[in-house]
């Protein structure tokens, strides 16, 4: 199966990350992630993620180093997701496209329920993150 580039963006603020909660009407409704999307042909990673950031929540991000990598095999296609440690340049974030959005810590992760592809990025937060304030 072909491999989808998938970037999302770690956003902190305050000792919390942003998370968004997928709209009804997509694949894996209503699970919670972090925003970004695919790669569009032509794009670098850095590209792609600003564009999704604006398209989903009308801010720009500044892109940063990467935070980790992951390889994902769903049913219906294989996500290979970069996550990049991104501030708010410009704006703030609304909600154009999810159901919901919040801020959380790590010790919080286990309120929600994420998309499978984000479990093992959300474990090195805690690993890395947890019980810290930033």
């Amino acid at each position: 199966m072909k491999i989808t580039e998938v970037v999302a963006a770690l956003i902190w603020q305050n000792g919390r990350f942003l998370i968004c909660q997928r709209p009804e009407n997509k694949a894996r409704a209503l699970l919670w992630e972090f925003v970004g999307g695919k790669i569009e042909p032509g794009e670098s990673g850095e590209e792609a993620l600003v564009r999704e950031c604006r398209e989903e929540l009308g801010m720009t991000v500044a892109v940063g180093d990467i935070f980790t990598d992951v390889t994902h095999v769903y049913p219906d296609l294989t996500v290979h997701l970069t996550l990049y440690h991104c501030t708010i340049a410009e704006g703030e974030p609304i909600l154009l496209e999810h159901a919901d959005m919040a801020w959380i810590t790590p010790d919080e992760i286990g309120n929600y329920e994420f998309c499978p592809a984000d479990v093992e990025i959300l474990v090195k937060i805690v690993k890395t993150y947890g019980n810290q304030s930033l």
